[in-house]
């Protein structure tokens, strides 16, 4: 495989085109640049979410032949950029790969606030911005001026609201009280769930007897989740990225937290996160979520495993995925031109593992899952805006 060191970057980054070894092409590769954490507080969601789609994907369409553009089979090569979960280098890595590396697409970088620093280069670039990890209410403001941006995973106001609502359903069930802990990690996408979660809550009749905020990278949680258990309630919201989603849950066993609905956001629907916890994950919720026996599903998860050497998360890998799906089906419609390709996004309906999917208005609006819970091994979905397949959320009954 064709290797080279990337210099002058921060990310100190390694390219390493995804060109099959051994196979020879007679064709030039479609370019295609992949900028993420590989190091930083976000590193370890990408290493779920983020890369290892990239790695099935191009190897599908490599193993294929290539894509189809214009009637020539076109390999795919994949140049990649370590951004250290720093904004500061996604930007850097972006100008990279437009000026230098000479690109023919970009792919969205991982998460909301380095998709938001991203924004204004892939636009000035003219490359489309295909979302996968990026939860803001800014969709409207955003794509108004990245005309190129587009947005797989909703919305911060669907994602709060999702959760709150399956709170009031289960206390409207008698299983749990109406008071409720509310924590977040203050960055882009936790500051605004936050934000969206303190009316969804107030409008749902709910008392929120604490709401605390801790920065990004924060390594000892216990002070939040004694906070929580201090306060007595009767639910626990976490609006939180991997590292805290795996410490708070961690904290919230060892402070005994006893509550009837415990609740974080990304990273509660790794396989890692049921392998870390065990039997303790069961009927934990969390973000977004799948239909986990849909045949679609198990056959990218099967194809995930063996390729990447790991499962998939039954949230945002999925949704990356169909990223790479629709990009290919845009690429082999209408060629290799990036305004082509951003103008087929806004007037097509796509097959992807999680269903069909259409921008309406650059968001993939109103039909994405908002809540999961972890029920008998599978993180099933338990909450959407349209989605087939949910089931019914259960009360957690202690951490055994």
């Amino acid at each position: 495989m064709k290797r080279r060191s990337v210099l002058r970057l921060g990310a100190a980054a390694l390219a390493a085109p995804a060109i099959i070894p051994g196979r020879a092409f007679a064709n030039d590769p479609i370019r295609i640049g992949a900028v993420a954490p590989k190091t930083g507080p976000l590193a370890g969601g990408a290493a779920v979410s983020h890369w290892p789609n990239i790695a099935l994907w191009s190897s599908q369409v490599n193993e294929r032949g290539g894509l189809n553009v214009g009637g020539t089979m076109r390999p795919v090569e994949i140049i990649e950029y370590d951004d250290q979960t720093n904004p500061g280098e996604t930007i850097r890595a972006v100008e990279r790969l437009a000026n230098q590396d000479n690109v023919d697409f970009i792919l969205a970088p991982y998460g909301t606030g380095l998709n938001i620093a991203a924004a204004p280069l892939m636009d000035r670039f003219g490359y489309p911005q295909i979302t996968s990890t990026c939860i803001t209410d800014q969709v409207v403001d955003l794509s108004g001026q990245f005309s190129n941006m587009f947005f797989l995973l909703g919305g911060a106001t669907g994602l709060a609201e999702g959760i709150v609502s399956v709170l009031a359903g289960m206390r409207d069930a008698g299983q749990i009280g109406g008071n409720v802990a509310m924590v977040n990690v203050a960055d882009a996408f936790g500051i605004e769930l936050a934000a969206a979660g303190r009316p969804a809550l107030e409008a749902a009749g709910f008392n929120l007897v604490y709401d605390s905020s801790y920065p990004l990278g924060t390594q000892d949680l216990s002070p939040v989740m004694r906070g929580a258990k201090d306060a007595a309630p009767d639910a626990f919201i976490g609006f939180s990225y991997p590292p805290d989603t795996f410490g708070l849950t961690e904290q919230a066993q060892i402070e005994e937290l006893e509550v009837g609905a415990f609740y974080t956001a990304v990273g509660a629907s790794f396989p890692a996160y049921a392998g870390r916890f065990g039997p303790a994950v069961n009927n934990i919720l969390g973000a977004g979520g799948v239909n986990a026996t849909s045949e679609a599903f198990q056959a990218y998860a099967a194809a995930h495993t063996e390729v990447a050497g790991q499962a998939p998360d039954f949230w945002a890998s999925a949704m990356m995925y169909a990223s790479l799906q629709i990009l290919e089906a845009a690429i082999e419609t209408v060629g290799a031109d990036r305004e082509a390709v951003s103008a087929h996004l806004k007037e097509t309906t796509f097959d992807t593992v999680n269903g069909p999917v259409t921008f309406d208005e650059h968001n993939n609006n109103p039909e994405y899952w908002t809540v999961g819970q972890w029920q008998d091994g599978l993180f099933r979905g338990v909450a959407s805006t349209g989605r087939e397949g949910a089931v019914d959320a259960v009360v957690k009954d202690g951490w055994t």
